[in-house]
C-alpha cells in the first residue's frame, strides 16, 4: 500500500524512499500518471489531507469543530439547490358544504313524533345588539355640579368651655357634606390639647397660630381672623369663607345655603341680649334674594352702614386676591380693623368687600328663617383643672353599701 507523505523539497525530489514509492506532490506526476482519471477527487483528498495534517497535533475539540463546519457547509450547499418543484393547481375552488338532502330531512323527521314535527320551529338567531332603552338614554342628562368648598374660620382661646365648644362645632361640621376646611386659629403659643381635639373630630382642618402679642392687641378675635385671611390669600384657597365662632349654635341648612353664594351672602341671626332677658334679631330684610333693609334693636349700632353679625355673612374667597373680577376700587389687602369701636368690625370689613346692598345676596330667599344663634353663654370666671384631669378622686358623699 502506498502512503502519502509531506512534499519533498526541490533539492531532494529525486530521492527514493524505503518503500519504493515516489512522491506525487509534483504537478508533472499528476498530469502524466497513468492512473489519473479526474482532478477533483485528488484535489479534495489533498485539501482534506492538508487540513487534517495541519491540525493533527492540536486538540481534539478543534478537529470536531472543523468537521462540524465542513459538514454544515456541504449541507448548506445542498440545501440551496432545488431538486424538484411543487405543482400548484390554480383551479382550486372552495365549495360550501352540501345541503341537507331528502334523506337527511327524513332522518330529522324520524327523530320526533309525527304530531310534533309541524309545531317544531327553530327561532332565528340575531347577532345584532338591540338597545331597548335608546329613548331613555337619549333623554337622560347627567348634570354633575361639584360642591363648593366651605372654609370655616374659628378663632378660639384657652378657657373653661373651649373643649366643649370646639367639640360641638366639630360634630356639626362633621355632618356637613364635604368639601369642608376648618381653620382654627389660636394665639401664640399653640395648645397641644387643641391640636389633639381637632384630630379626633374627623374634619379636615388647619391649626394656625396668631403671632401677635396678646397683651398688645385690643380685640383678639380680629387678629386671629386676619391670620386666617392671610393664610387663605397666600395659599389661594378657593371656596366660601365663613367666620364661625365656637360659642355659636349652627344648623346644617346654613352650610348648604352658603354653597349657593356666588359673591357675598347674608342672612339674619338671632342673638340673646347681654341682659339675657330678650332676643334680638339682626340681619337683612329681603325681597326674594334682594336686600332691602336691616333688622337692628340696638341704638348704639344704628350708625353702622351694614347691620350684620360676624356669623351672619359669607363671601367668595377669590375676592381677597382678584380685585379685577369683582371690580374692587382698590387692591389693598382686605382685613378686619382693630382700631374701630367695638361692634363696628363687621360693617367696616363688609365695606371692603361690597359697595352696597345691590351686590349682596339674601339667604335663604326672603330671609325668612333663622339658621344660627348667638347666645353669649360663655363664662370667663369658670375654673377648670389643667388638661381636664383631677389630681385626686372626688370624695364620696354617699359610700357604696
Amino acid at each position: 500500500m502506498a502512503s502519502f507523505r509531506r512534499t519533498l523539497s526541490p533539492a531532494y525530489h529525486d530521492r527514493h524512499h524505503h518503500n519504493g514509492v515516489v512522491s506525487i506532490s509534483s504537478p508533472s506526476h499528476k498530469l502524466f500518471s497513468p492512473k489519473y482519471t479526474s482532478p477533483l477527487p485528488a484535489l479534495f483528498t489533498r485539501v482534506a489531507g492538508a487540513f487534517s495534517k495541519r491540525y493533527a497535533r492540536k486538540s481534539k475539540w478543534r478537529k470536531t469543530l472543523f468537521r462540524c463546519f465542513l459538514f454544515f457547509f456541504v449541507g448548506f450547499l445542498l440545501g440551496i439547490f432545488p431538486f424538484g418543484h411543487v405543482a400548484v393547481d390554480e383551479d382550486i375552488n372552495i365549495k360550501p358544504p352540501p345541503r341537507a338532502t331528502t334523506t337527511t330531512a327524513n332522518i330529522i323527521k324520524a327523530q320526533f313524533p309525527p304530531q310534533d314535527v309541524a309545531a317544531f320551529t327553530i327561532d332565528p338567531l340575531s347577532l345584532t345588539v338591540e338597545n331597548h332603552n335608546s329613548e331613555a338614554v337619549t333623554n337622560f342628562r347627567f348634570d354633575f355640579v361639584p360642591r363648593k368648598q366651605l372654609i370655616v374660620v374659628t378663632p378660639t382661646y384657652n378657657r373653661a368651655f373651649q373643649a366643649y365648644f370646639l367639640n360641638r362645632l366639630g360634630q356639626v361640621l362633621r355632618l356637613v357634606p364635604p368639601p369642608v376646611l376648618w381653620i382654627v386659629v389660636e394665639m401664640n403659643p399653640a395648645s397641644t390639647k387643641t391640636a389633639e381635639l381637632l384630630r379626633k373630630t374627623g374634619v379636615m382642618y388647619r391649626h394656625l397660630v396668631c403671632t401677635k402679642n396678646s397683651t398688645d392687641v385690643k380685640d383678639r378675635g380680629v387678629h386671629q381672623r386676619n391670620t386666617a385671611l392671610e393664610h387663605i390669600e397666600n395659599h389661594r384657597l378657593n371656596g366660601i369663607v365663613y367666620f364661625a365662632d365656637d360659642d355659636n349654635i349652627y344648623s346644617l341648612p346654613l352650610f348648604e345655603t352658603m354653597r349657593h353664594i356666588s359673591g357675598f351672602g347674608t342672612w339674619p341671626v338671632a342673638m340673646l341680649a347681654p341682659s339675657k332677658n330678650k332676643a334680638i334679631l339682626e340681619g337683612p330684610v329681603c325681597n326674594g334674594s334682594q336686600v332691602i333693609g336691616w333688622h337692628t334693636n340696638e341704638r348704639s349700632k344704628k350708625l353702622r352702614r351694614f347691620h350684620v353679625d360676624m356669623s351672619g355673612f359669607a363671601f367668595n374667597s377669590t375676592i381677597l386676591w382678584d380685585p379685577k373680577t369683582w371690580r374692587r376700587p382698590t387692591s389693598n389687602p382686605i382685613r378686619q380693623l382693630d382700631t374701630v369701636k367695638e361692634g363696628f368690625q363687621e360693617t367696616t370689613f363688609i365695606e371692603q368687600l361690597v359697595e352696597d346692598e345691590s351686590h349682596m345676596e339674601g339667604s335663604p330667599p326672603g330671609c325668612s328663617s333663622i339658621m344660627n344663634w348667638h347666645l353669649h353663654l360663655d363664662s370667663h370666671n369658670e375654673v377648670y383643672p389643667k388638661g381636664w384631669l383631677l389630681p385626686k378622686n372626688l370624695d364620696a358623699v354617699i359610700p357604696a353599701k
